[in-house]
């Protein structure tokens, strides 16, 4: 087909003649691919952004409830503790002679939205997350004083917090607080890199600090105790929790893991329960599990429905078509070559559309990715095409081509009289 050129370009001449079909036939495609990998991507990333989250980390203790529970509300924050663990417990627990460190965790306030995490400075010296990374600061330091804050990555971006900014936290966990601590502002001490995980939302004050601003709240509601911040740093050393939400156990041995997990869940002085971080993310994949899978099935079933969109473009436009086939055989063209070219249609209707796919999921999930991350603490590591990308381009134009077989199979099978006579 010297005459009329290459079939590839024969076929973008085609439909460009009937660019608006074409231009619809791809835009459905697009959508298709948009939606299957947005869903992969987001899926995918909230896998790795809690995978990503804690490492290094042999033990998690907390009050008798559920493992799933337990790794939520002390890990990812998601949720609260039904109980707490008494600090007498902690106190035993820190005692055994196989535990190397450990790291106390106390929830419950907030900070303009943001969750507040009462710890010590063993947190910043042991706390690990993704491949064994240690916690760095971007600017400032640990606590060094009884109202020192640290701040994550995101809360100090979102708020225009600098060190050396005060911060007042709030009673309980909404984003809007009537019971606000302004007696005993904090002063923000350090701010932490980013970490891609739900430290980085997360305000970090000191175990002692979170107790001296709850003085007076034994009640529920604050008692004025005359007492201010300079009073409360001279308590600071007899200023104890009587409790705290959960506590984090590293090892000298990891041989020791799961004697201790047993003594912590036969514990008898309070009802305590001990999981292992890898083995209750586990559980929790099974039990999403299923959800994905029909969030994917759901996705590739959209992909299905935009290449029948394709086909049945072809198979209407193949009727309007007859005396354009039947002209080009006229014309020398062989059946093989009418073939070809609506295959080449369909194959570049496929391939443009998955494409444009690609183009448009990652740029909306690159606009959308802090607003996924503040409001789900799903962060998008990589946004950037990938060979995942590629082989969804590479298989949707495939199944493009292998769709134009249909319509070309039965235009094939057409006679060369077949249109040339004008009907009224």
């Amino acid at each position: 087909m010297t005459w009329l050129g290459p079939i590839p370009h024969l076929a973008f001449k085609s439909l460009l003649n009937r660019r608006l079909t074409a231009a619809l036939t791809v835009l459905a495609v697009a959508l298709s691919v948009t939606l299957f990998l947005g869903v992969e991507k987001i899926r995918l990333g909230a896998r790795s952004s809690f995978d990503n989250t804690i490492s290094s980390t042999d033990l998690i203790v907390g009050a008798r409830s559920g493992s799933i529970n337990l790794l939520l509300y002390s890990v990812f924050h998601v949720g609260d503790a039904t109980n707490n663990i008494s600090w007498r417990s902690v106190q035993e627990i820190q005692q055994h002679p196989d535990i190397a460190w450990t790291i106390p965790l106390s929830l419950g306030d907030s900070m303009r939205g943001f969750r507040v995490l009462g710890t010590n400075n063993s947190y910043f010296e042991h706390y690990k997350y993704g491949r064994k990374q240690a916690l760095s600061f971007s600017g400032g330091a640990e606590f060094g004083d009884l109202f020192d804050a640290v701040l994550g990555a995101e809360v100090a971006l979102s708020l225009s917090l600098r060190v050396g900014d005060p911060l007042v936290v709030a009673h309980g966990l909404g984003s809007t607080s009537f019971a606000q601590h302004d007696n005993l502002p904090f002063k923000v001490s350090g701010i932490l890199a980013p970490t891609g995980t739900p430290l980085d939302r997360t305000v970090h004050v000191s175990l002692a600090g979170l107790e001296a601003v709850h003085h007076g709240w034994e009640s529920g509601r604050h008692k004025q105790t005359g007492e201010n911040a300079e009073g409360l740093r001279t308590l600071e050393a007899t200023l104890e929790p009587a409790s705290i939400t959960a506590l984090l156990v590293g090892l000298k041995s990891r041989i020791a893991t799961l004697q201790l997990q047993r003594q912590i869940n036969e514990y008898q002085q309070e009802p305590l329960l001990a999981i292992i971080p890898g083995v209750a993310l586990s559980q929790l994949w099974d039990v999403v599990s299923v959800a994905e899978q029909a969030l994917s099935a759901i996705a590739g079933f959209v992909i299905i429905i935009g290449l029948m969109v394709l086909l049945t473009s072809l198979f209407t436009s193949l009727n309007e078509r007859r005396r354009e086939m039947a002209l080009l055989r006229a014309l020398g063209a062989r059946p093989w070559h009418i073939g070809a070219l609506l295959t080449s249609e369909a194959t570049l209707l496929a391939g443009v559309g998955s494409m444009l796919g690609v183009c448009l999921v990652n740029g909306l999930l690159y606009v959308a990715a802090a607003t996924i991350e503040s409001h789900y603490g799903v962060t998008l590591s990589s946004l950037a095409p990938g060979a995942y990308d590629g082989s969804i381009v590479l298989l949707v134009t495939v199944a493009g081509f292998v769709i134009g077989l249909l319509p070309a199979a039965l235009a094939y099978r057409r006679s060369l009289a077949d249109g040339l006579t004008v009907r009224l």
